[in-house]
């Protein structure tokens, strides 16, 4: 017998066989991954706010226009051209929290072809103390945006956001974006809770035992006695109050959220920076430090 004979009786596959086999295999492989591609523009919409929630920039990537004239416009007026500038900002928003979760309240979508578009309602909530997921910052939100067909998957490829505010029917409170908006604290309205935050505070910057004292007025707006500093608060809800300040001895401004003890004595929580000199494009949440604010006066009302 010949060596060929003998090797191809010994168990050695026939090219032909061979080929059929990673031919089958390579069918069967393409239909499992194109099963896990969403059949459709929701679906893939769904796909987009799960992985927001689960920070998973390579999905979100992988459905979302990386064309250089491709629009998305966000909460503060910022507009995103191409996929970089966006990308950056959602790496940065990420490291800054700990926990996200996107409901969605409300979505329409319609179909024409290989275009489709949707308006839809929901809840951006970020958690940032890994270790008390108890306080968290709700902030609603009103979307719309495009989708393009292409080579069979749905690319988002235009979008708009924008904020909700009471009467929406969601029960939510109204929006507080002050975290994610480079605002200065003379053009925030003040949203209260029926709580008087008037009094002398004595706050501590922790980190570096800071200590100066705040003034404020019954909707907690007022000087602190450090480089002209001036606080605003712009939402009380359930003992979370959420402010900014700025400080123009130094030139710097930034945003806060603490929580109020119950008997309304004392507030602890964290502070950050939106802006120093020029520089204005600082993460929020990202550099600052953690609060501790004791009343000097006695609280006027109970919160």
């Amino acid at each position: 017998m010949s060596n060929r004979l003998r090797r191809h009786q010994s168990g050695h596959i026939p090219l032909l066989s061979r080929f059929l086999l990673v031919s089958l295999l390579s069918m069967l492989l393409g239909s499992s991954a194109s099963a896990d591609e969403p059949l459709d523009a929701e679906a893939t919409l769904r796909m987009l706010m799960r992985a927001n929630a689960e920070r998973d920039l390579t999905t979100m990537s992988k459905y979302m226009s990386h064309d250089a004239d491709a629009i998305g416009y966000t909460i503060d007026g910022r507009v995103y051209e191409g996929w970089p500038a966006f990308a950056a900002d959602m790496r940065s928003e990420f490291e800054s929290v700990a926990k996200l979760e996107l409901p969605i309240r409300k979505l329409q979508f319609w179909n024409k072809g290989d275009i489709a578009w949707f308006a839809m309602e929901s809840d951006y909530i970020r958690y940032v103390d890994p270790h008390d997921l108890s306080q968290r910052m709700v902030l609603p939100l009103r979307e719309t945006g495009v989708f393009e067909r292409r080579d069979g998957r749905w690319i988002l490829v235009s979008w708009h956001e924008s904020t909700r505010h009471h009467g929406t029917g969601t029960g939510l409170p109204t929006a507080d974006t002050s975290p994610f908006l480079h605002l200065t604290a003379d053009n925030q309205p003040a949203v209260l809770d029926n709580v008087d935050l008037s009094g002398e505070w004595e706050v501590t910057e922790v980190e570096d035992n800071k200590k100066y004292v705040a003034t404020l007025n019954a909707k907690g707006n007022g000087p602190y006695s450090w480089q002209g500093g001036q606080f605003s608060t712009t939402s009380f809800d359930d003992r979370r109050w959420q402010g900014t300040w700025k400080q123009t001895g130094n030139d710097r401004e930034g945003a806060f959220e603490i929580v109020l003890s119950e008997d309304g004595t004392q507030a602890k929580g964290i502070w950050w920076y939106v802006r120093v000199g020029t520089k204005d494009n600082i993460p929020p949440r990202q550099h600052g430090g953690s609060y501790l604010w004791k009343r000097l006066t006695r609280p006027p009302t109970a919160p």
